[in-house]
């Protein structure tokens, strides 16, 4: 298919998922199996999904695993706002991170939307 580190979207969704890894370092010990491991999961669920969507045969393929990206962008704002309502994370950091989550939503729905169009004609 396609290189999946030339996707935008792909940089973005890793660059974010290093973000989430360092402000989880700090999360409480208890929370090492809960969620810590849940935030970080679902955060690199999405880049780890676009590149294995890249080495899928066909665009159906790689819809789908663009789809459960999107899917995991979700859980991963989720796990964020719980992080926040918490008190493990700033409010100035969920916000920052809520940002980013949903511009990689926005690019996943984008990149389906056309993948979708070409399929279509």
């Amino acid at each position: 298919m396609q290189n999946y580190k030339e996707l935008i979207v792909w940089a973005k969704s890793h660059q974010t998922t290093l973000n989430i890894y360092k402000i989880s370092a700090v999360f409480p010990k208890e929370e090492q199996y809960g969620l810590t491991s849940q935030l970080r999961r679902s955060k690199a669920s999405i880049p780890a999904n676009i590149a294995e969507g890249c080495g899928r045969p066909s665009q159906k393929d790689f819809i789908h695993f663009l789809s459960i990206s999107l899917g995991s962008a979700n859980e991963a704002e989720y796990f964020l706002l719980l992080a926040n309502d918490l008190g493990y994370v700033s409010q100035k950091t969920y916000e920052a991170l809520k940002d980013e989550i949903n511009q990689i939503k926005a690019m996943l729905i984008s990149l389906i939307t056309k993948i979708r169009s070409t399929i279509n004609t």
